[in-house]
């Protein structure tokens, strides 16, 4: 669009000439030849120091002046068209600035050769014509493809954060399976180092008490031979004045030989009710073995004797329902006893 506002209107000036012949400011001759069309370029308008004139053409072909009003119309046109035709080519709109034109009479002279004073298009303001912009898509598209690659960049870098993550879990939980596996296999080591020791150590202690016993053997005796266990220690019965069997018996033909179970001494030897005739053989460790129902007594009060030694023999006497052997074991010389049976296997003796 123009800036600029249009130039005013030449006035009317009467004249006696036809209006073919009309000159702003004055008659036209007819020697100064027909009208030509001007249209301003480069080349003939150029800009000029001081106020703008426009000089009428040198030569005898005809006139070349003409008036501001002329110049302004074409020009206005000439940029009006470069207006539409932006408008129409979808680019900016053109930027004109033109100066307000002066007095008309003063741009027509005569005085003043042509190249002088013949304008320019810059002597009507700046005219800034859009450039291509055919810069513009490739820009866009740069710009799209930076902001692309900058995505996938962090799309990349997160991945590769998390792989790495994944990667170092994995790895954490690898460690920590073979630690767990190690411990494992070492606790089951332990176990099975500590179960084979243990088990070491009870068949060395059996190998031990076995020995001790096998030596215990040696020193100790069952108390008679031809034998059949009838009654064992803690069984309860009215057969029995304390309510429960004190001892451990031993069945066998009357006559059936009685032997000292351990070296000792001879500290009782009668009759004593119940239990018919007893023997009672006090061991060097104090422990009183009773000997009971016998049929008959081999040994007396005080007298010494050796493991094996024959004591007296099997019988019926005192409260019995059949030949036995009773046998009562009272260790420090206790009035209750212990179970035969175990004190005899301590001795590594079965009966």
């Amino acid at each position: 669009m123009v800036s600029n506002r249009p130039a005013p209107e030449a006035p009317f000036v009467p004249s006696q000439r036809s209006a073919d012949t009309f000159v702003y400011g004055g008659a036209r001759t007819d020697d100064e030849g027909p009208w030509e069309e001007w249209n301003p370029t480069a080349e003939s308008v150029r800009p000029v120091r001081g106020k703008h004139r426009v000089a009428k053409q040198r030569g005898g072909g005809g006139g070349f002046a003409r008036s501001s009003t002329v110049l302004g119309v074409g020009v206005i046109a000439a940029v009006s068209a470069g207006g539409m035709a932006s408008a129409n080519t979808g680019k900016a709109p053109v930027s004109i600035s033109m100066p307000d034109l002066p007095n008309v009479g003063s741009l027509i002279s005569d005085d003043e050769p042509a190249e002088d004073t013949a304008p320019t298009l810059s002597s009507f303001g700046s005219v800034t014509t859009p450039q291509a912009d055919d810069t513009a898509p490739q820009s866009a598209a740069d710009a799209g493809e930076a902001l692309r690659s900058r995505i996938m960049a962090q799309v990349e870098s997160q991945q590769t954060q998390v792989e790495t993550q994944a990667q170092l879990a994995a790895a954490e939980a690898a460690a920590k399976a073979e630690a767990d596996a190690v411990a494992k296999a070492e606790k089951e080591a332990e176990t099975k180092a500590t179960a084979a020791k243990e088990k070491a150590e009870a068949e060395a202690k059996e190998k031990a008490e076995a020995a001790r016993l096998a030596e215990l053997a040696t020193q100790y005796a069952l108390p008679t031979s031809s034998y059949t266990i009838t009654s064992t220690f803690g069984e309860a019965g009215a057969y029995w004045s304390s309510g429960y069997h004190t001892g451990l018996d031993f069945a066998a033909p009357t006559g059936t030989l009685i032997k000292a179970v351990h070296s000792g001494t001879i500290t009782s030897a009668g009759w004593d009710g119940s239990y018919g005739y007893k023997t009672v053989l006090t061991l060097d460790d104090g422990t009183e073995i009773w000997y009971a129902h016998q049929s008959s007594i081999s040994v007396s009060v005080g007298q010494k004797v050796a493991t094996g030694d024959v004591i007296g023999r099997v019988g019926a006497t005192g409260n019995v329902t059949g030949a036995h052997l009773h046998l009562e074991v009272h260790p420090g010389g206790s009035a209750s006893g212990i179970d035969p049976g175990a004190w005899l296997r301590s001795k590594g003796l079965n009966p």
